[in-house]
C-alpha cells in the first residue's frame, strides 16, 4: 500500500500544480482590464441578499429547473459534485492510512459509519448517472448536425461538452469499482445503505479475495486519478463554471443583471462627461483590453448551453447576433491575446507586429472580432440575461461596445443618427415640436392640468406621457384611455406638456451616454423644480429609465406603470369594467414592462375583470415572452436581415386565432400593429383584427363603448 500512497500522492502533487498554474494564469488575465470597484462595493453591502442568491440560483438551481428534463439533471449531477466530496476524502484517508498501517480501512471521523452517509453517497452518485443518461440523450436529440441553427448548442465546443460528460462517467463507475472490491475485502466503512456499492460488491465477489485484494487498490487509484485529470480538464474547458459560477452569480447586478444599465467608468469611477477626456478616459470598450474584471467572469463562466440562444428573438429570426457565440467569440480571442496581454509594458514593446495587430484587434468591424451586424441587432430584450443559468450580463457587453462605436468610432446605422440629432434638437425621436406634446388634451372633454411651475398639492400622479403617447397617433389611444379612466376613478393627476423630453432611453440603448445624460439631467431638473414624488407612466422604456435609471443621476421618484395603477384602482373598485367583450384575446408582454421588471400579473388582472374576455396564451409568454423587436433602440433602425422580428411575433398570437391582441406598450402597439397591417394585406389575417392596449380594452368596458376610445 505503500507504494499506491506514493502513486496517489504524486498524481496529486502534479495536478496540484497544473491546476494552480492555471488559475494564476486565468487570474492574471481577467485583471488586465479596468477594475469593476462597484460590483465588489455592492456585493459587500448586500450581504444577506447574496448568501440567499447563492442558495436560490447556485445550490437550488432555480433558473436551471425551469427546464425541468435537463434541470433535474443537472441538479443531480451538481449536487454528486459536492456530495461525493466525501468520498474521496475517504479515499484519500484510505491511501493514506493504508501506507501507514497496511489496512485501508479508513473512515470519516463521527460520520464516517453512518449507513444514511453511505446510501446518500450511492444515491446521488446513481442519480448522477442517470442525469448522464439524460443529458447524452439531451444532446443526441438537439444535435447541430441533425437541426442547424435551430439546435441551441449550434456554435457550442461540442467535443469539450462529450468529454467532461464522458469523465463524470469515470469518476462513477470508479467510485463503485473501489467500494465495491472494499465491500468484499471488508475495508469498507459502512455496514448497510451503500446499495449501489454493495450491488457492484456482489458482482465482483465470485472473483475471488485475491482479485477484489487487487481490485481495491487499483480502482482506489483509478478513481483519484480520473479525479486530478478532470480537474486539470476543468479549468481548461467550459466546464470552469464549477468554480466561477457561484463567483459570477455573487458579482452580478440585482435582481438578474436586468433594469438599469451600469453607468460609464473610467478607471473604476463614474464618468465625468464636463471633464471626461477621449484620449486618456475610457468610453466603453473597443479592444478586449477595456473589458473589467467581470466580464472576463462572464467568458470563463459560460457552459454554453444554448438558453440564450435558444431566446433570443434576433437568432431565431435568422439573424447572425446568437448572445452565447457573443460571449465565446469573445472569450476565444481573450485568451488567443492572452500571451501578450499579460504581458509586461516593456515585453510588448518588443513583440513582431502580427502578435501587435492581434492585440489591437477591434471588438467589432468587419474584420473585428464581433461584426457589426451582430451588435446592431440586439433588441435589448432580456431573454437571454433571463434565461442565463449563471448570470451572465450579455447586454452589458452589448452596451459597453456600442458605446465605444457610437461615441469614439462614430459608428452606427444612418438611421439611427436621424433619431440622435432629433432628440438633441427637438427632445423626441420623430423631430415633431414640442408643443405638440400638449395635443392630445384637446380631443378630451375634461381638462388635465399641465404643470406650470410647482405641482399643486393636490395632485397625486405626475402622467409621464412619453414621445410615443403623445406624439404617434396610435399610442394616443392609449395616453387618452389612461386619462380618462384616471378622470373617471377621480385620480388627480398632471401633465408635463411641452416641459417634457424624451427620458433619454433610445440613446442610451444605442450607445450615445452623453445625450442620455444631458437629456436625464434635463428631465430631473424639470421634476425636481416641480416638486414631483409619484409618477405613472404608458411606456415601459420611459417606466424602466424614470424608475430604475434616473435614480443613476439623483433622480428618485415612485414610478408605476399605468397597467399597475389601473389594476389596483379596478382592485379598489374605483373603476368597474360592466359592459361585456365578447372577445377572445392574446396578450403580448412587453419586455421593458416583464422581463426587466417583473410586471406580468397586473395586465392579465384587468382583462381578467373585463366580462365576456377570453384569454389565449401565446406559447411564449411571460418571463419566456418573445420581443416585438423595438428595443435597444430597434424602433428607429431599419430590419434588413432574416424574417422581421415582429412578423415572427405576430405569426404566433395568429396561432390562438385571436379576435384582438393586446398589449401594454406604445412601441409594441406599433410594431405588432405594422407586422398585422401586413397580414391582413397578404390575407393571412382577419380584416377585424386589431391590436390594443389593456388600458383601451378596459376604458371600453367602463363607459360601456362599442369601440375602444379613438
Amino acid at each position: 500500500m505503500l507504494f499506491v500512497a506514493i502513486i496517489g500522492l504524486a498524481m496529486t502533487a502534479v495536478a496540484v500544480v497544473l491546476v494552480a498554474r492555471r488559475v494564476l494564469w486565468l487570474h492574471r488575465l481577467a485583471t488586465v482590464g479596468p477594475p469593476a470597484p462597484e460590483r465588489v462595493e455592492y456585493a459587500k453591502a448586500h450581504l444577506a441578499e447574496e448568501i440567499k442568491t447563492q442558495l436560490v440560483e447556485v445550490f437550488g438551481q432555480r433558473k436551471l429547473l425551469k427546464w425541468t428534463p435537463s434541470g433535474v439533471a443537472h441538479f443531480f449531477v451538481m449536487w454528486a459534485f459536492f456530495i461525493l466530496l466525501t468520498v474521496y476524502i475517504e479515499a484519500y484517508g484510505a491511501l493514506i492510512q493504508g501506507a501507514i498501517t497496511g489496512t485501508p480501512d479508513f473512515h470519516i471521523p463521527l460520520v464516517g459509519t453512518w449507513p444514511v452517509l453511505g446510501f446518500l453517497q450511492d444515491f446521488i452518485a446513481v442519480a448522477a448517472l442517470c442525469g448522464l443518461i439524460v443529458f447524452t440523450v439531451i444532446r443526441l436529440r438537439n444535435s447541430p448536425a441533425k437541426l442547424g441553427r435551430r439546435s441551441r448548442f449550434s456554435g457550442s465546443h461540442l467535443g469539450g461538452a462529450w468529454l467532461v460528460l464522458f469523465m463524470i462517467f469515470n469518476v462513477l463507475w470508479t467510485m463503485f469499482l473501489f467500494r465495491g472490491a472494499a465491500i468484499n475485502t471488508g475495508n469498507f466503512p459502512y455496514a448497510g445503505g451503500a446499495f449501489a456499492s454493495e450491488a457492484t460488491a456482489a458482482v465482483l465477489h465470485p472473483l475471488g479475495e485475491g482479485v477484489n485484494e487487487v481490485l481495491e487498490p487499483v480502482g482506489l487509484l483509478l478513481h483519484i486519478g480520473v479525479m486530478l485529470v478532470f480537474a486539470v480538464i476543468v479549468v481548461h474547458s467550459k466546464h470552469l463554471h464549477i468554480a466561477t459560477a457561484p463567483l459570477n452569480v455573487a458579482f452580478s447586478r440585482r435582481p438578474d443583471g436586468l433594469g438599469a444599465l451600469p453607468e460609464m467608468r473610467s478607471n473604476g469611477k463614474v464618468l465625468d462627461f464636463e471633464e471626461a477626456d477621449p484620449d486618456t478616459d475610457q468610453f466603453g470598450r473597443g479592444t478586449i483590453a477595456d473589458t473589467t474584471w467581470k466580464g472576463f467572469l462572464d467568458f470563463y463562466t459560460c457552459t454554453e448551453c444554448g438558453r440564450c440562444q435558444s431566446q433570443c428573438p434576433a437568432w431565431n429570426t435568422d439573424k447572425p447576433l446568437s448572445p452565447k457565440m457573443l460571449i465565446l467569440d469573445q472569450r476565444d480571442h481573450a485568451f488567443a491575446v492572452a500571451p501578450y496581454l499579460t504581458a509586461a509594458k516593456e515585453e510588448r514593446e518588443k513583440l513582431p507586429e502580427d502578435a501587435l495587430a492581434l492585440l489591437e484587434k477591434p471588438l467589432v468591424g468587419e474584420d473585428g472580432v464581433i461584426h457589426p451586424d451582430v451588435l446592431w441587432s440586439c433588441t435589448n430584450c432580456g431573454a437571454c440575461v433571463e434565461q442565463c443559468p449563471v448570470d451572465i450580463e450579455h447586454i452589458d457587453h452589448i452596451i459597453d461596445m456600442r458605446r465605444y462605436q457610437v461615441m469614439i468610432e462614430s459608428s452606427f446605422p444612418s438611421e439611427a443618427g436621424v433619431m440622435l440629432k432629433n432628440l438633441e434638437n427637438k427632445g423626441n425621436p420623430w423631430g415633431m415640436s414640442e408643443m405638440k406634446r400638449a395635443e392630445w388634451i384637446e380631443e378630451l372633454d375634461f381638462e388635465v392640468p399641465v404643470v406650470d411651475g410647482k405641482l399643486d398639492p393636490d395632485i397625486e400622479y405626475l402622467f409621464w406621457v412619453g414621445c410615443a403617447g403623445a406624439l404617434e397617433d396610435r399610442a394616443k389611444k392609449t395616453t387618452k384611455a389612461v386619462a380618462e379612466l384616471l378622470h373617471i376613478a377621480g385620480v388627480k393627476f398632471a401633465v408635463l406638456g411641452p416641459m417634457e423630453a424624451c427620458t433619454g432611453d433610445p440613446a442610451r440603448r444605442l450607445g450615445m451616454e452623453f445625450l442620455y445624460n444631458m437629456l436625464a439631467q434635463q428631465n430631473i431638473e424639470t421634476l425636481n423644480e416641480a416638486g414631483v414624488k409619484k409618477i405613472v407612466a404608458t411606456c415601459p422604456h420611459c417606466f424602466n429609465t424614470l424608475a430604475n435609471e434616473y435614480p443613476q443621476l439623483g433622480g428618485c421618484y415612485e414610478v408605476v406603470h399605468h397597467t399597475q395603477l389601473l389594476a389596483k384602482l379596478v382592485e379598489e373598485g374605483k373603476l368597474t369594467p360592466i359592459t361585456p367583450i365578447e372577445e377572445k384575446i392574446t396578450y403580448h408582454d412587453p419586455c421593458f414592462l416583464g422581463r426587466h421588471n417583473k410586471v406580468y400579473t397586473q395586465p392579465r388582472d384587468i382583462m381578467a375583470k373585463v366580462p365576456g374576455v377570453r384569454t389565449q396564451e401565446m406559447h411564449r409568454c411571460k418571463e419566456r415572452g418573445f420581443c416585438c423587436g423595438a428595443g435597444g433602440a430597434r424602433m428607429w433602425m431599419e430590419e434588413r436581415i432574416g424574417k422581421r422580428i415582429n412578423a415572427e411575433r405576430v405569426d404566433e398570437a395568429l396561432t390562438t386565432d385571436p379576435d384582438r391582441v393586446s398589449t401594454a406598450c406604445p412601441f409594441c402597439l406599433v410594431m405588432l400593429g405594422d407586422a398585422i397591417s401586413e397580414k391582413k394585406n397578404s390575407g393571412q389575417a382577419k380584416e377585424s383584427l386589431e391590436v390594443v392596449d389593456v388600458a383601451q380594452l378596459l376604458i371600453k368596458s367602463v363607459k360601456g363603448e362599442s369601440t375602444p376610445t379613438s
